[in-house]
């Protein structure tokens, strides 16, 4: 008798499956490290509550431009983690929701997902230049590949949603990845 995961088990399984396929074999990007952290990205991000930086009085920060502005007042690691943070918020939203950053521009504003998309590369780039103080740190060659390829690993979390909405639609057993 198979025992059946929890669903969180099954949503990161889910992830670092669907990633691994999408970056290698639709994208043809054989990059393990990148491939690992996306996927980590995804699970990061069904919890919205760990993904949102605070500001150093503990106020949440869910603008861009206020994100970018509170990494500008800090040094060090403390800044490294807060660009890192910048370019994950980034990457999430132009990668999985990028219709929800182009709602807007319809009304005349201007393209969000454009931002995004700046924000996200020159953030990755600002922290893989900034000197980690912990060992266990993300690489600052793996951030920087992240800035370089951004808008693919943002059209790679597309393909990856595309995927998901299949399964959850194609799932007839009622055990769908929807998590409650």
């Amino acid at each position: 008798m198979a025992m059946e995961l929890p669903p969180e088990d099954r949503l990161g399984r889910f992830f670092a499956g669907a990633t691994e396929y999408t970056f290698e074999s639709v994208l043809g990007v054989p990059d393990p490290d990148l491939i690992d952290y996306v996927s980590q990205l995804l699970i990061r991000f069904v919890r919205n509550d760990r993904t949102v930086p605070r500001s150093v009085h503990g106020l949440m920060l869910q603008d861009l431009d206020g994100m970018v502005e509170e990494a500008n007042h800090r040094i060090g690691d403390a800044q490294r983690r807060l660009h890192r943070q910048i370019g994950d918020f980034a990457l999430f939203w132009a990668g999985m929701f990028p219709e929800a950053l182009r709602k807007s521009s319809r009304l005349g504003d201007h393209d969000q997902y454009v931002e995004y998309c700046a924000h996200g590369r020159l953030s990755y780039l600002a922290a893989a230049r900034i000197e980690p103080v912990d060992d266990e740190a993300i690489p600052g060659d793996l951030l920087t590949r992240l800035s370089e390829r951004f808008e693919l690993c943002a059209y790679g979390l597309r393909e990856i949603r595309r995927e998901w909405e299949n399964s959850v639609d194609g799932d007839d057993s009622g055990h769908g990845l929807w998590l409650n």
